[in-house]
């Protein structure tokens, strides 16, 4: 038994170390960016963007659920203030809001982080999303009900609010 561990711990060893090679020069190339920089590529990246995925309810066994997030644009205003215009539907709920939220750094990685924010007609919540690449994964509490979310940045034509 511990020739069979030891040989699938060596094999994804190697296969982690193959595979990891790209994602560490990317890495470093970003480390070398300002935080003007980053800043500056994360709103970019953040406009006209829907964030495609999943999210599970903490407790239950089903599936993840599917969720879709159209950022029509992502702006700082101050220090770690930043003011994200997006279209959130939720339930039966469909509306497009400014939300302001915090984005803290973990090196040149951003995360987007919220705590007790009441939306008018969806409710409170709290979050906290990363995002590396053209991925996301976070956690997201509504209420006593929670659980954690993930997916991918797909591009969109849009960069504006649709007119109403």
């Amino acid at each position: 038994m511990f020739r069979t561990i030891s040989a699938t711990l060596l094999a994804s060893f190697v296969l982690f170390s193959i595979f990891d090679a790209p994602l560490s020069a990317q890495e470093t190339d970003k480390s070398d960016a300002s935080q003007e920089d980053l800043e500056k590529d994360f709103a970019e990246k953040m406009t006209g963007v829907t964030l495609v995925g999943y999210f599970t309810i903490d407790g239950q066994q089903k599936p993840p659920k599917e969720e879709r997030y159209d950022i029509y644009k992502t702006t700082k205003i101050e220090n770690n203030k930043w003011m994200i215009q997006a279209r959130i539907k939720y339930g039966k709920n469909d509306l497009t809001v400014p939300i302001i939220l915090n984005v803290d750094w973990a090196g040149d990685t951003p995360v987007m982080s919220l705590t007790d924010l009441t939306i008018p007609g969806l409710g409170t919540f709290t979050s906290r999303t990363m995002f590396y690449g053209d991925r996301y994964v976070g956690t997201w509490q509504h209420g006593k009900v929670g659980g954690h979310m993930y997916g991918r940045l797909e591009r969109t034509e849009q960069k504006s609010e649709p007119e109403k």
